[in-house]
């Protein structure tokens, strides 16, 4: 297994109790779908890029984001010390299916971006998870353009056609392809006085 096969499930923030459990945060829309969960695939932060997997023998979520977890062969606080900061990833074919208007960000890669107004724009090169709201990457006349992963401008993906459709707001593009304002006021070289 490898990390291009997964999606990113969690984290372990650290050991609880004396018995070899952990707290975990996820990143997931509902705890709940993971309560059966049997296994998960861990990256410790000893060994970024390598998987191992491990078998979960008890899951109690906590919170909406967090849950207690058992990991099978670990029963002593020593034993899953290790664990904590590791990254917990789960097979891309285990994703919980979704809503015909709906896609995971890595299904679109690769898409034709086709915009209402302006028609074929580029193709989706990746996805940035920013802390204000997730933002779509594409490459237009050499730039690369972010736009907001919102409802109103990201419309709906075309699968069978590869298209990812959506309705910018009039100027976006321009704010990406025109020098900003101060750029044009200042001299071509510095002279000194």
């Amino acid at each position: 297994m490898t990390l291009d096969d997964c999606y990113e499930l969690g984290l372990v923030v650290k050991p609880h109790g004396l018995k070899g459990f952990v707290v975990a945060a996820f990143d997931v829309d509902n705890l709940d779908d993971y309560r059966k969960l049997k296994s998960v695939w861990v990256e410790l932060p000893t060994t970024p890029g390598k998987l191992t997997e491990y078998t979960v023998e008890k899951f109690q979520p906590q919170s909406t984001e967090r849950a207690l977890v058992k990991f099978k062969g670990l029963d002593r606080i020593e034993e899953a010390e290790p664990l904590r900061n590791a990254k917990l990833w789960r097979p891309l074919t285990e994703l919980p299916a979704l809503p015909d208007d709906q896609f995971y960000f890595h299904d679109v890669i690769g898409y034709l971006v086709v915009d209402e107004q302006l028609g074929e724009l580029g193709t989706v090169e990746t996805f940035y998870e920013l802390p204000q709201q997730d933002v779509l990457a594409m490459r237009y006349k050499g730039q690369e353009i972010l736009i907001p992963v919102v409802d109103e401008l990201i419309l709906h993906a075309d699968q069978p056609a590869r298209k990812l459709h959506v309705n910018l707001p009039e100027g976006l593009l321009d704010v990406y392809l025109t020098p900003a304002s101060r750029e044009r006021d200042e001299p071509d070289e510095f002279v000194e006085p």
